[in-house]
């Protein structure tokens, strides 16, 4: 009964001496509160621990911050960006070469001592795959003399009695054509030209070839060679 007692009344002198603590704290705070000029904060707690004594004694939280009444700050840290990296890109357009087609063989038809034998060649294309800045480029035509049997003279039309006419001309990319009818001749003509290309182009068209017999002709199978070449 005696330790019963002494600890009830240590634990009311306890509270008691708690008290001006407890006021002290209450005006701490209020201090903080106006020294932050109306800062909002959150309202003192007072929590209470039981010692080993069993005395009830007031717990304060501490506060974060650098004092009593402060907000917590944090300093953000910047995001630092570095440099966009640069690729190199590279790549190859490819080139071809400038070429000539045109069909193999052709038949005129046929017609009497004296008159004109005439017909189409056949699709003759230039190709120009160069690829280049500034292109350009010159299509020719001659032709052998015509013979029919053994070749004789009277069995010969020389070449100087055909003509060459290219007629209309198609293209595609870009370029300029120009064409020129021409008589042909065992040496080598312009026919047509190509100019103020850019890139790849193509020209194509289907010459009109005449042969004007003699009277004196003899008759037969004429055979002879036209050649055409671009450069």
């Amino acid at each position: 009964m005696h330790t019963r007692s002494i600890s009830v009344v240590a634990s009311a002198a306890a509270l008691v001496l708690l008290q001006p603590c407890l006021a002290v704290a209450a005006t701490g705070s209020a201090g903080a509160a106006a020294g932050n000029q109306g800062a909002p904060d959150r309202p003192l707690s007072v929590n209470t621990v039981t010692d080993k004594d069993s005395l009830q004694r007031p717990h304060l939280p501490l506060r974060s911050g650098h004092g009593p009444g402060r907000p917590t700050t944090r300093r953000s840290q910047g995001t630092l960006r570095a440099a966009d990296p640069d690729s190199t890109v590279t790549f190859d357009v490819t080139s071809g070469a400038l070429s000539m087609s045109a069909p193999a063989s052709a038949s005129l038809g046929s017609g009497a001592p004296g008159t004109t034998i005439s017909g189409t060649l056949g699709p003759v294309t230039v190709t120009d795959d160069r690829a280049l800045l500034s292109a350009s480029w010159t299509a020719t035509a001659s032709a052998s003399d015509f013979t029919t049997g053994a070749a004789t003279p009277p069995e010969t039309i020389p070449a100087t009695d055909t003509t060459y006419d290219p007629g209309t001309i198609t293209t595609t990319g870009t370029i300029t054509t120009t064409g020129t009818p021409v008589t042909l001749s065992n040496s080598a003509q312009t026919v047509v030209t190509g100019t103020d290309g850019v890139g790849d182009n193509t020209a194509t068209w289907n010459p009109t070839v005449s042969i004007s017999t003699p009277a004196s002709a003899v008759g037969g199978t004429y055979t002879g060679t036209l050649t055409q070449s671009v450069a």
